[in-house]
């Protein structure tokens, strides 16, 4: 049974920070364009709200409440809100600069433009926290291991707890590597980058106020 508890952690962890939702694409971005620190202010948050949902759903299943989420309307409410959310985080990536060559690798640019950790913890929180992929993901997640824990509440908040710990010292990994990556691009790449992550953002952003939305009808 302990085999099968392992099994569920790694798929979990997996699942949480190699999905290729809008929050990868962010944190990418910004290891690279930025460096670790303001990346890893993104990846508290992102984190941060994904220990929030853990929590909420975590109490959703001990008391009985899961049908709060698997209610239609409030499904749509969320789908759009997340799709208008996302298209609007990604429109504001187009307004960004490449960085001028006159800076050595862009580092001048960057460091002017870079954003206060507070405000990257609450962007990555809001990034995740409306994503209502984030959600059915954790509904599961928490369901599955409930269920392995006899619905003790104890140990499916401690076990949860490591798991998120876990996944933040994968994150900011991920994020180390993606700044090394950035010492040798160029900065016209990381404009590309930044148009690619954009673009992305939107395309999720449609396609759950289409789906959400249009198919709800």
């Amino acid at each position: 049974m302990i085999f099968s508890l392992i099994y569920q952690s790694i798929i979990i962890i997996v699942l949480l920070t190699f999905s290729f939702g809008p929050s990868f694409f962010s944190l990418i971005n910004y290891s690279i364009k930025k460096g670790f620190r303001p990346a890893s202010m993104l990846a508290f948050g992102v984190v941060g709200s994904d220990f929030f949902v853990c929590l909420f759903n975590i109490f959703l299943v001990h008391y009985g409440f899961t049908e709060w989420l698997n209610d239609t309307k409030n499904q749509r409410f969320a789908g759009i809100l997340a799709g208008v959310i996302l298209i609007l985080f990604g429109a504001f990536y187009f307004k960004k600069e490449a960085p001028s060559s006159a800076d050595e690798n862009g580092e001048d640019a960057l460091i002017k433009n870079e954003t206060h950790p507070a405000l990257l913890i609450v962007k990555g929180f809001i990034l995740n926290l409306f994503n209502p992929a984030v959600w059915f993901l954790w509904l599961g997640n928490v369901t599955i291991i409930s269920n392995f824990f006899n619905h003790s509440l104890t140990k499916t908040l401690l076990y949860f707890s490591i798991i998120n710990g876990i996944v933040l010292i994968v994150e900011l990994y991920k994020i180390y590597l993606g700044n090394k990556i950035k010492k040798v691009l160029k900065p016209q790449l990381i404009h590309i980058i930044n148009i690619l992550t954009g673009s992305t953002l939107i395309a999720f952003g449609i396609y759950l106020i289409y789906n959400y939305y249009f198919e709800k009808i």
